[in-house]
């Protein structure tokens, strides 16, 4: 688990190495063992003769790095005089496998040809080590990296389908020059990208492309739209302009000293169907999720440093927690609670402390708790949101609690995500979008279901007039990504408009946990890991006709029916019985969520206002500011609520004081 990131020169330009290694400072916290450095020369005349390639490290981690020269020393001076370099490389490194130094990055094989930054775990990588050991392949380290590296140098791109695990990674071929940029199948891992007049930036984190001082700042107003339509960002755009998020399961190609656009592909599909397990039956495949669920988990616990797990007292963490724990005994588990003093209402019931309590007891862990109270939102939002730089679902101060606890316990962390949207957790969003009865089309129903902050009639005027010609922009982002999913879709059966939307809500609404929990996660120096989206549970749960993870007759039933959560994840519920009490398996889905509703009026009311009424915030260009005062007032008086959105644009307007207003420094922690 690492931080990367690289500038490749289209035209000639030399590569700043001190805008190289301000990209790498902007991404320390992501790695707090160890940096390197990269300043490479591919072969001007194609045939691997006169490249030449230099590497350097921090002087802070000189004492791991014997054999490498400081960055800044004479050394470094000396090689930056001497050659033009068209590619950079950067690497902070948080050592989870192979703890030596030999698992230093960047890292190149024997011959100097192939160069790489590597971000995440491949888990599979003992077995793909062995087939290249068999095909004479030697290796210098323990490390997975190294395994990647010899894999590409074996298969090319061809071994991208070969791994299974959560990464994003850059490969430099020295000889051609060509670059690849790659990220794991289902998005875990995130990686950006901007392409200006002279060069190609990437990054594990926006940040570091911003802070290169290659790049001008500024806010795309198309991403504005859609972030506050969905809460999310369905597109592959960023808020910041020009900073782009590579998607999941995608490749993106392209060539030192080469004026054109990066090529962008996709190598994976993972909800790709590949055969039909009607046949097998509920309990024959109920049986066969058990069975992969438990390796997918005994998997992912491959670790060279202690372990712990997120347990927030669901099935879904708990099943995870029950199966690691045969391997480890008295497992460190961790739960963030709430305080619920002076909380009315729903929210009553947002603390699940009793029943991971409970969980914890019965499967024999290590259990540490933090309760949150009113005031500790407004503690943390400096910081968080230095680090959560690209704005993605919910609310997230909670994560980042949770997150704080358990990175002093453990460097790796597992996390139930991923069960909800694999195995149909959401019923009452599919009710919502399979009962469109009442609207032209099942899009139009669809599209005015994710409009998470303000419903579609009150949407616009939020907005400035400066941005009424950007309202098309979530329409266009939304409709590309329900084509993306769409098969028999809409035309068919209920049973296959479930199937189309469990498919955008894994790519949508599953990607922004994913982006959010990376952020936080390395926020702290910890490594989060999803069993769930295994390789080959994904695969499996591909292949479950969607009509069986969901009760359809009460789903079906028209939105005037009740709905339970009870009725969504049928297949693994029974599939976890194997692991949990029923008590546990047929528990109503609990979000993790605050009680903001009730903070927002009370406590945290006049934070608020400090901030979204200030002369400084309301002279911004996006919104009409009598409008988000009223909006204001309608949730500080009762009258509805406006949590998701007040967080919303708290945490947008963080982010421009961050890097729009001024150049970034990470804030003190005070509090958070």
């Amino acid at each position: 688990m690492c931080g990367i990131a690289a500038i490749i020169s289209r035209t000639g330009k030399p590569v700043d190495p001190y805008a190289l290694k301000a990209m790498n400072d902007a991404l320390a916290h992501r790695g707090p063992d160890d940096s390197g450095y990269a300043l490479l020369t591919p072969s001007p005349t194609r045939d691997g003769r006169g490249g030449s390639c230099a590497v350097f490290t921090d002087p802070q981690f000189r004492h791991a790095n014997q054999h490498i020269a400081p960055f800044g020393g004479e050394f470094f001076h000396a090689q930056c005089d001497k050659a033009r370099h068209a590619v950079g490389l950067a690497h902070r490194r948080l050592a989870i496998i192979d703890l030596a130094p030999s698992g230093h990055q960047p890292m190149h094989t024997v011959n100097n040809r192939y160069w790489i930054v590597f971000n995440g775990e491949i888990y599979n990588y003992r077995e793909l080590r062995r087939e290249l050991e068999a095909k004479g392949r030697f290796f210098q380290s323990a490390s997975d990296t190294e395994v990647l590296l010899q894999l590409w140098d074996e298969y090319g791109e061809a071994c991208l389908p070969m791994l299974n695990g959560m990464f994003a990674a850059l490969v430099c071929d020295l000889v051609t020059g060509d670059v690849a940029v790659f990220r794991d199948r289902c998005g875990i891992k995130p990686v950006y990208y901007a392409v200006t007049d002279d060069f190609v930036l990437v990054a594990s984190e926006p940040k570091g492309i911003l802070l290169s001082g290659l790049l001008d700042v500024g806010i795309d107003p198309d991403a504005v739209w859609e972030y506050f339509t969905f809460q999310n960002v369905f597109s592959d755009r960023t808020l910041f302009s020009g900073v782009r998020l590579l998607e999941p399961g995608c490749l993106l190609s392209l060539a030192a000293l080469a004026a054109g656009e990066p090529r962008r592909g996709r190598y994976c599909d993972p909800l790709q169907p590949t055969q039909n397990l009607g046949a097998v039956g509920f309990e024959g495949i109920c049986e066969r999720v058990s069975d992969t669920f438990e390796r997918c988990v005994r998997r992912q616990l491959v670790s060279d440093v202690k372990v712990g797990a997120y347990l927030s007292g669901g099935m879904d963490s708990g099943s995870i927690v029950a199966v690691a724990c045969r391997r480890f005994l008295r497992m460190y588990t961790f739960t963030c609670g709430f305080d619920l003093s002076n909380v009315l209402g729903i929210e009553q019931g947002f603390d699940e402390r009793r029943e991971s309590e409970a969980l914890s007891h019965l499967l024999q862990t290590e259990h540490y708790e933090v309760v949150l109270h009113s005031g500790d939102m407004q503690a943390a939002l400096e910081t968080l949101t230095w680090h959560v730089d690209d704005l993605r679902v919910g609310m997230c101060h909670q994560n980042w609690y949770a997150a704080k606890l358990a990175s002093k316990f453990v460097k790796v962390c597992l996390s139930g995500t991923g069960g909800d949207e694999l195995f149909a957790g959401y019923p009452w969003r599919y009710q919502r979008a399979l009962d469109w009865s009442g609207f032209p089309s099942f899009e139009e129903a669809y599209f005015s279901s994710w409009h998470r902050l303000l419903p579609p009639d009150e949407l616009p005027a939020l907005f400035s007039g400066d941005l009424q010609g950007n309202r098309d922009a979530a329409r266009a982002s939304f409709r590309a990504a329900l084509g993306q999913c769409r098969g028999s879709g809409a035309d068919g059966p209920a049973s296959d408009r479930l199937r189309q939307v469990l498919r955008f809500e894994f790519n949508t609404f599953l990607h922004g946990l994913l982006t959010i929990e990376d952020k936080i996660s390395m926020a702290h120096g910890m490594e989060v890991r999803v069993p769930f989206l295994d390789n080959e549970l994904v695969a499996l749960a591909a292949n479950i006709p969607a009509a069986l993870n969901v009760c359809m007759e009460n789903v079906n039933a028209g939105c005037g029916r009740h709905i339970r959560t009870s009725d969504g994840k049928r297949v693994l519920r029974r599939a976890m019985e194997r692991y949990l009490p029923g008590m546990y398996t047929r528990k109503a889905k609990q979000g993790f969520s605050p009680p903001d509703e009730n903070w927002y009026r009370g406590p945290s009311m006049e934070y608020i206002k400090s901030i979204l009424l200030d002369p400084r915030t309301t002279g911004r260009c996006w919104f009409d500011a009598r409008q988000v005062e009223q909006k204001l007032h309608d949730h500080f008086e009762g009258h509805c609520n406006r949590r998701l959105l007040i967080w919303s644009l708290l945490v947008f307007e963080w982010l421009q004081r961050h890097y729009v207003d001024r150049p970034a420094v990470t804030p003190a922690r005070s509090g958070g």
